[in-house]
């Protein structure tokens, strides 16, 4: 499938303000899962870009701004194909098909601080993970974790919110509600609870129905989060506990980390005196293209030379 996103985000002020540097985390990595075609970022201001890869081996690029100005905006246009799975098929090692499993020692030193947890109410989430194990037919790992996606759209209520950061875990609990962020958060510190690395992404989300009116995918044709584990065999699997789906072709990760906040698409500070706060304005939308047109077969010259001379 081929995507066209476009991301614009404008900030307002109520008078001319100096820049900071800003961090932007807005361009995909080509993988055997994405391959990006296109790519254009543009701010008005004008910024100097400089590109560089973080510690994930995310894109980023920091934008260094001249002049002040009462407005900022900022323009990500991207073309993407994804080869995503159509389907789960993951064939995870016998080593770990049931919980508890162990992760070789080579596997230990790597994943790192991917198998930590990051909560101080680390106890509480414990518990609510090893509900769900305890409930599963023979710990199976894979239903493990399809039952903490269910438990969560089961129990928790979506709710898109605007304010910057993701609430913690047991604060999603108790709330009963949460945004994708939210519930990534969440299952990815319940995953780390039972033993299964675990690692946050943000990106985009293509919901199909959008091309034909009203979308039916929470978060469709717009920013996105959810969650990778790692599994012995299959590797790193996407699991999105807003939308109860694996894998899959309509995610477009951008950023991959082992925090929520390491992954945020804009990032950045200014100066100056102001009546009033700033205004933030987003705007996403994700639509499919057309396949790329296939180029008709061309004769090998030199069989035709040779049928000439015969």
């Amino acid at each position: 499938m081929r995507f066209r996103i476009a991301h614009r985000t404008r900030y307002a002020y109520a008078a001319p303000v100096t820049f900071g540097e800003h961090r932007l985390m807005l361009r995909p990595r080509d993988s055997h899962e994405i391959r990006l075609l296109d790519a254009r970022l543009t701010t008005d201001p004008a910024a100097e870009l400089r590109w560089v890869y973080d510690t994930f081996g995310n894109s980023v690029a920091y934008a260094r701004f001249a002049a002040p100005a009462d407005h900022l905006d900022i323009e990500s246009m991207l073309t993407v194909e994804h080869f995503g799975l159509s389907g789960p098929a993951l064939p995870v090692e016998d080593r770990a098909a049931r919980l508890p499993f162990s992760y070789t020692p080579e596997e230990r030193a790597d994943l790192g601080r991917l198998l930590d947890r990051h909560t101080s109410d680390a106890g509480r989430i414990a518990a609510w993970a090893y509900e769900i194990v305890a409930r599963t037919n023979q710990a199976d790992t894979m239903a493990v974790l399809d039952g903490m996606m269910a438990r969560v759209r089961r129990e928790l209520r979506y709710q898109a919110r605007d304010a910057e950061g993701v609430q913690s875990p047991v604060e999603t609990l108790n709330a009963g509600s949460g945004s994708c962020r939210d519930f990534a958060y969440l299952m990815m510190e319940a995953a780390r609870s039972v033993g299964i690395a675990a690692r946050f992404v943000s990106g985009y989300l293509y919901d199909p129905a959008l091309d034909r009116g009203p979308g039916q995918t929470i978060g469709g044709g717009s920013t996105h989060a959810w969650l990778q584990v790692f599994l012995p065999g299959a590797g790193w699997i996407s699991f999105d506990p807003t939308n109860g789906h694996v894998e899959g072709q309509s995610r477009i990760p951008v950023a991959i980390a082992r925090e929520p906040w390491q992954t945020s698409p804009i990032s950045g500070s200014f100066s100056g005196q102001l009546p009033a706060a700033p205004t933030l304005t987003v705007n996403v939308s994700v639509t499919t293209l057309p396949e790329a047109p296939q180029a008709a077969p061309q004769p090998d010259p030199r069989k035709a030379a040779r049928g000439a001379t015969a």
